[in-house]
């Protein structure tokens, strides 16, 4: 991008290469963990990591108050276009016919490899829908499936993370942890047992 097409963008209120860049420089932790989430490997983690940055750098018409949003988006593509996650089918009927809502927000502390464990498709719909509060209808387009069949991988990801407790603690990382620990010991919480791993290992730039 020339500098003077640079400098229009700015004037029209629109993200430059210099501010996506400076996005993924200021979060690269948690660019990178939702990388890593979706795809359940850390070189492929990487992969749609740095080709996320680099379709960022491109020549974007994105307001720049969204261009962190439009960086998540562009890393959930990659990881898309990478895996291609398809609905199993596998669900029982009324496991298929089990509303779920957001209304309660989202599940903020769950086991990372309980995570990634899931199959594709169920941990696709469970990053998007859970942690990052994406739409039904949303993540149904991002998926190329319909809203019935998020809403039943959702439901079946959550059911098999709530039988799946010997490690809580928040998959977006360990931020204020000793601080979560104090207080569980003292209330006698049940997330006394947070794992003390870091899953997030950015990948080095040159």
């Amino acid at each position: 991008m020339t500098d003077q097409a640079c400098s229009a963008m700015r004037r029209n209120g629109y993200a430059t290469c210099k501010d996506f860049l400076r996005v993924f420089d200021e979060d690269v932790r948690g660019l990178y963990q939702l990388a890593f989430l979706l795809t359940a490997d850390h070189q492929k983690g990487e992969k749609c990591f740095v080709a996320g940055m680099e379709d960022c750098a491109k020549e974007n018409r994105v307001f720049r108050e969204w261009a962190h949003s439009w960086a998540k988006r562009v890393i959930v593509q990659n990881a898309i276009r990478e895996l291609q996650p398809r609905p199993s089918h596998s669900g029982s009927s009324a496991l298929a016919a089990t509303a779920f809502s957001q209304k309660n927000g989202p599940i903020g502390h769950c086991d990372v490899d309980a995570v990634l464990g899931l199959a594709d498709f169920e941990r696709f719909v469970f990053v998007l829908c859970v942690l990052e509060r994406y739409r039904e209808h949303e993540c149904a387009l991002l998926l190329g499936c319909s809203a019935s069949e998020v809403r039943e991988a959702c439901t079946q990801a959550i059911q098999e993370l709530a039988g799946f407790r010997p490690n809580v603690f928040n998959v977006y990382g360990d931020r204020e942890r000793g601080d979560r620990q104090k207080r569980s010991r003292r209330k006698g919480s049940r997330h006394e047992g947070t794992c003390s791993r870091s899953i997030v290992r950015p990948p080095v730039q040159a």
